[in-house]
């Protein structure tokens, strides 16, 4: 596939860039649809939303660097081309968390009442900005045959995207793209449950993806490793597995308490 989208001039607009680019204008959209349910001010939510999704980026960034420096050291400039790929979701997730928690603790604002709130537009934002994978030529798995692409109803476009030096490899951008939409819509029926938790919204997102990663992780080609293991999936394991506990203690308090649908759960101070 043709990374670049349209070359003006000379500059290329590439693909990768402009599928990161749809995802987070649409999360942003969906998140501040959510916000205002709950009278959080649009300056507010855009700020947060602003310096999370510039924190995720610079995560996302430096996660994949470090399990890669000896592509960059010999040329450390190349670090700053982010269209070319090379973000890894676990270093977003992290850095993201942690530049909400900071700005939450701020204003005096239930931190994860906003992880809540994002979760649906995080995973559409996964979704999206995986098929910008699919442009770039990476993130594929193992060679796989022809057949068995087909067998399992995959559009061909994709299959013949994924035809690359004489063979044909696993779609797993596709995989996990598919699996993020699917997350979408659970996560937005999850949230539709009179006695949701505050926080296990965002426990039913962890456990969702972690799942899903973890399998089509063992397919990839390009996994960043630690020792003889998939990063991604030992990372996966234990996001799992905190989130699964995470879920069971909030399900432990009162029927009416800490209610996900309570709007009167937050404090904003200026």
């Amino acid at each position: 596939m043709n990374p670049v989208m349209l070359s003006i001039g000379g500059f290329d607009i590439k693909w990768y860039s402009v599928l990161i680019l749809l995802g987070v204008i649409l999360g942003y959209l969906l998140l501040q649809k959510e916000a205002t349910k709950y009278n959080y001010p649009k300056d507010f939510m855009f700020n947060l939303f602003f310096w999370a999704v510039i924190s995720g980026f610079i995560g996302a960034r430096l996660y994949y660097v470090v399990f890669n420096w000896s592509i960059y050291q010999s040329d450390p400039l190349s670090i700053f081309k982010i269209w070319e790929g090379g973000l890894a979701i676990h270093g977003g997730l992290l850095f993201g968390f942690i530049s909400i928690a900071l700005y939450c603790k701020k204003y005096n604002v239930n931190t994860f009442k906003i992880t809540d709130m994002a979760t649906v537009s995080v995973l559409l934002g996964q979704a999206i900005g995986r098929w910008g994978n699919f442009f770039n030529g990476e993130a594929h798995g193992i060679e796989a045959s022809l057949e068995s692409l087909r067998g399992l109803h995959i559009p061909e476009i994709i299959i013949q995207g994924m035809y690359q030096n004489g063979h044909y490899y696993h779609p797993t951008f596709f995989y996990e793209s598919l699996w993020c939409i699917i997350g979408v819509i659970v996560l937005i029926l999850v949230r539709h449950y009179k006695y949701l938790k505050v926080g296990q919204l965002s426990c039913v997102y962890l456990m969702w993806y972690s799942i899903g990663r973890f399998f089509i992780e063992s397919l990839r080609t390009d996994s960043l490793m630690l020792g003889g293991f998939r990063m991604a999936q030992l990372v996966s394991v234990a996001l799992f597995v905190i989130a699964l506990l995470a879920f069971m203690i909030l399900s432990r308090k009162s029927k009416f308490e800490g209610l996900y649908k309570d709007q009167n759960n937050q404090e904003i101070r200026f």
